[in-house]
């Protein structure tokens, strides 16, 4: 079987969004679903060291449910930040190393990558899916094809 980037091989990301289907297709409340997201991508994907979604309230993002160390970055602005950036220009960002951002908020000493992909309903921004890893150059393409892949599926949900 063919290994891609991270030791994750591609069956394993197509199972990934799989799961991901079945966990919003399950009865249950949407914390419960984004949590069990988180779950999925934190327990079986190496690196994907804090995975957690923002969602949009009120012209902001505000922290919903994560799995990881606790962060001070409850309530992001527009354009503030990696995510705040994503969520403004409507697009992904995956960047290899964080210390070399000027527009970047510092969740843990430990973070080296993030990968920070926008959750779209009816053409709007209405979330976002937030990863962030302790290893440089972490992501690859491939993340970013399954994680925005799993984001339209979570879109449906939000």
């Amino acid at each position: 079987m063919d290994s891609s980037a991270g030791g994750v091989r591609t069956v394993e990301k197509k199972e990934i969004i799989q799961k991901t289907k079945n966990i919003v297709d399950q009865v249950g409340d949407l914390e419960s679903k984004l949590k069990g997201i988180c779950l999925l991508l934190h327990n079986n994907m190496d690196g994907y060291d804090w995975v957690g979604f923002y969602l949009v309230e009120e012209g902001e993002l505000v922290l919903g449910p994560y799995i990881g160390e606790p962060t001070e970055h409850t309530n992001i602005e527009f354009g503030e930040g990696i995510c705040g950036q994503a969520v403004e220009k409507e697009e992904s960002f995956l960047v290899d190393d964080v210390d070399r951002e000027e527009n970047y908020l510092s969740c843990s000493p430990k973070v080296k990558s993030e990968i920070v992909v926008p959750i779209f309903k009816e053409g709007e921004v209405v979330g976002e899916i937030d990863i962030d890893s302790h290893e440089v150059e972490r992501f690859t393409e491939e993340d970013e094809e399954m994680l925005e892949k799993m984001a339209e599926i979570i879109g449906k949900i939000l």
